[in-house]
């Protein structure tokens, strides 16, 4: 039962989250709330993201749990240094493309500028590092348990597809210029290192 209900949970929390962003959505919530309204929605998009993702974190914190494992020392040492690096690379990424923007409060108060395909630092070497770093953390989490890898699994799931979906948009609003950094950057694994020009 407590199976059925994360992964239940996390699939309406996915699909929810996949139908807010989608350009159909948008389209509609503008066309019924105006342009206007639009400056606030990448800000309020975020804000339903982070709150209705909390029932997520209730579910496996009070749902009947077995634990998996415990990483031991030294080892924790070593795994708990990946995630801090895991959290750099989180906070750099975001970094890259503009904090604001990214929140959604440059959106509401100034213009913003036309958007432009970032592939300058961590985007040299992933399409999308904040995906990567994220994976990272969450499948290090040092006390692993049934609840966390059910709730891991479907979260590694829809990242996968949530990229995928989200490079159609990209395709679309950018179209040669993306389909060129897609073809010359992994997706989330770093295969090369070697430095790439700006596209």
């Amino acid at each position: 039962m407590g199976t059925f209900l994360l992964v239940s949970a996390s699939a309406l929390w996915g699909l929810l989250h996949s139908l807010t962003a989608s350009v159909r959505t948008k389209g509609i919530i503008q066309k019924a709330f105006g342009t206007s309204f639009m400056n606030w929605y990448r800000f309020l998009y975020n804000l339903l993201s982070g709150v209705t993702f909390l029932p997520l974190f209730a579910l496996v914190a009070l749902l009947p749990d077995v634990p998996f494992y415990t990483i031991p020392v030294p080892w924790l040492y070593f795994t708990s240094l990946i995630q801090l690096l895991a959290v750099v690379v989180l906070v750099a990424g975001v970094l890259q493309t503009d904090v604001w923007s990214f929140i959604g409060l440059r959106q509401i108060f100034a213009a913003t500028p036309d958007a432009k395909i970032v592939t300058k630092g961590l985007y040299r070497y992933v399409r999308h590092p904040l995906y990567s770093a994220g994976l990272v953390f969450i499948w290090l989490t040092p006390a692993m348990t049934l609840n966390r890898v059910i709730l891991f699994f479907c979260l590694t799931f829809y990242i996968f597809v949530g990229a995928y979906f989200e490079e159609r948009k990209l395709v679309r609003e950018y179209g040669q210029d993306y389909l060129e950094y897609r073809a010359s950057t992994p997706m989330l694994i770093p295969l090369s290192f070697r430095s790439k020009q700006k596209i």
